[in-house]
C-alpha cells in the first residue's frame, strides 16, 4: 500500500504542471506515492507532456472539461475510491493529496505533511502554509466555513474593512498568527491531504460544485464525520493561485454559483428568515453583477 495518492487536475496549465510534478518527484523523506494527473481536457498539450515527460504518473486524459470536483472524484476513484468505499485499482494509498497544477512542493513537505497525520490520528485533514508568489499568504488556506453570519460579514465586506476582527475576519481567519497551528473548519483544495477513512466515511467530492465550495463542503461533511482539520504552517508551499481560472468568466461566476450552493446544502433550512434573504440577495446581486460585466464586455447589451 502506498503511503500517499497524489490527485492533480490540469486544465491548460502545462509548463506549470511540469514544474509541479518536478518538484513533487524531488521530495525527500521516507514515503511511497503515486501520483495520478487527470486532464480536463486541455488544448495546449498538457497531457502529451505527462505522458512524455513523466510515464511514471498515472494519466487520465478527460475528453470533457466537467469540472473539479468531477475530475478529482476521477483521480480518487483511480486510487480506490468510489462512492466512499476503498477498494483497489491503481494500488491503495493511506492518504490523499488533492494538489494544484500551480503549486511547487518543497522537498521536504510531503513527509511533513505526513508526519502531522501519523501523529494526529484523529485528523482527518491538513493543509500546509501556502504562499503567493511574492511570499505573502494565500489566506485560503485556512477558512471557517461560511456560515449565514460569516457570508453576512463577507458579501458585505466587513471582513475585508476589519480582518483582525475575531467576528468579522473568520472566512480567511486573518485574525489568526500565520505560522500557528490551528485546528480549522477547512483548508483549500489547492493541497489538501485527506486520511483515507475519512473518505471512506464522508465520500467523494460533491460534483454538483463545478469549481469552488467543493473542498469546504467536503471538509465539512468530513467533520461531521468525527474527524478533525488543522492548518499546519511547518509545511510550505508555494501557490501561484488561479491559474487556470484567473482570465475565465465562467470561474468568476462559480465562485457566487458555488457560495449560493453551498449555503441552500448546508445552511438555508436553519437560517431565520431576517438572515436569509439579505444573503440571498446579496449573492444574487453579485453573481448577477458578475454575469452582466461579462454580457457588456463581450457586446452583448
Amino acid at each position: 500500500m502506498l503511503d500517499l495518492g497524489i490527485v492533480i487536475v490540469n486544465f491548460n496549465t502545462r509548463d506549470l504542471l511540469r514544474k509541479c510534478l518536478q518538484s513533487v518527484f524531488a521530495s525527500s523523506g521516507d514515503l511511497t506515492f503515486g501520483v495520478c494527473v487527470v486532464d480536463n481536457a486541455s488544448t495546449d498539450g498538457s497531457a502529451d507532456m505527462v505522458a512524455t515527460e513523466f510515464p511514471q504518473v498515472y494519466l487520465i486524459r478527460s475528453q470533457v472539461n466537467r469540472g473539479y470536483s468531477f475530475a478529482n472524484n476521477l483521480g480518487l476513484r483511480a486510487f480506490g475510491f468510489e462512492g466512499g468505499r476503498h477498494s483497489a485499482r491503481q494500488g491503495e494509498a493511506r492518504y490523499i493529496l488533492l494538489l494544484n497544477p500551480d503549486t511547487v512542493v518543497p522537498p521536504d513537505s510531503l513527509a511533513t505533511l505526513l508526519t502531522f497525520m501519523e501523529t494526529h490520528p484523529q485528523t482527518g485533514v491538513v493543509g500546509p502554509k501556502l504562499l503567493l508568489p511574492d511570499g505573502s499568504l494565500d489566506r485560503a488556506c485556512r477558512r471557517s466555513f461560511p456560515t449565514p453570519e460569516v457570508a453576512l460579514w463577507r458579501l458585505t465586506g466587513m471582513s475585508k474593512l476589519f480582518p483582525r476582527s475575531r467576528r468579522f475576519g473568520r472566512y480567511n481567519l486573518t485574525f489568526l498568527d500565520p505560522d500557528e497551528t490551528t485546528e480549522v473548519d477547512s483548508v483549500v483544495g489547492a493541497c489538501m491531504l485527506v486520511r483515507a477513512e475519512a473518505i471512506a466515511q464522508a465520500g467523494l467530492l460533491d460534483e454538483v460544485f463545478f469549481m469552488y465550495g467543493e473542498d469546504l463542503d467536503w471538509a465539512k461533511r468530513i467533520k461531521e464525520a468525527g474527524w478533525r482539520v488543522y492548518y499546519y504552517p511547518e509545511a510550505i508551499v508555494h501557490h501561484v493561485k488561479r491559474a487556470a481560472s484567473r482570465h475565465s468568466a465562467k470561474a468568476q461566476v462559480e465562485f457566487y454559483r458555488a457560495f449560493r450552493l453551498f449555503y441552500y446544502k448546508h445552511y438555508a433550512d436553519q437560517s431565520p428568515v431576517w438572515l436569509h434573504w439579505p444573503i440571498v440577495i446579496g449573492i444574487g446581486l453579485l453573481e448577477g453583477g458578475q454575469r452582466l460585466r461579462q454580457r457588456l464586455k463581450r457586446g452583448e447589451l
